[in-house]
């Protein structure tokens, strides 16, 4: 699923036996697994992804406990189970998603693309219409209701056109999907 969502790359860095990593890591179909990690040693793979990864890339961690804490805060993007995370994790990380499903991230991900491209949406037309009406006043042509209408009425209309925000379809996910 992550993949779909544009991941390229996953890997998991995990304090859990190698054993156990590496059967859990086949099982989610991750690129990569560390295993056997203390806190510093998270830090230290993180800090090895960052240099490896590109310069538009963003890395991001995914973590639970007290451990993770340092790792969320390094990373790009620190995402942060809620439900039983660690109040150390949850005030690290950029995200928190409250129903300790990582197969969430996705839809994360779809919300932020649109809420980003509505924002862009919004800015481009009011700056248009109030530039717009600035040419058009400076050559005699608009009055005082244009001048409200470029500061009051594109101000509703991007209200309204950010309410699109809330209306994202998220895909159906399994019962139990945590990949």
């Amino acid at each position: 699923m992550l993949k779909s969502a544009g991941i390229r790359k996953t890997v998991m860095l995990t304090g859990d036996a190698d054993a156990v990593g590496k059967k859990v890591a086949g099982r989610l179909n991750l690129d990569q697994a560390y295993t056997e990690l203390l806190p510093a040693d998270k830090v230290d793979r993180v800090e090895s992804l960052l240099n490896q990864k590109s310069e538009k890339g963003t890395l991001a961690f995914v973590g639970d406990g007290i451990n993770d804490a340092p790792v969320l805060a390094r990373a790009d993007v620190g995402i942060a189970m809620g439900g039983l995370g660690s109040d150390a994790a949850i005030e690290a990380a950029d995200v928190v998603l409250m129903t300790d499903e990582p197969s969430k991230i996705a839809a994360v991900m779809k919300i932020a693309r649109k809420t980003i491209r509505i924002a862009n949406q919004n800015i481009v037309f009011a700056l248009g219409v109030k530039f717009l009406v600035l040419i058009l006043g400076a050559l005699g042509y608009a009055n005082m209701w244009a001048a409200v209408f470029a500061d009051v009425g594109v101000s509703i209309i991007a209200i309204l056109n950010a309410i699109r925000a809330m209306q994202v379809k998220l895909p159906d996910m399994p019962a139990g999907s945590e990949d």
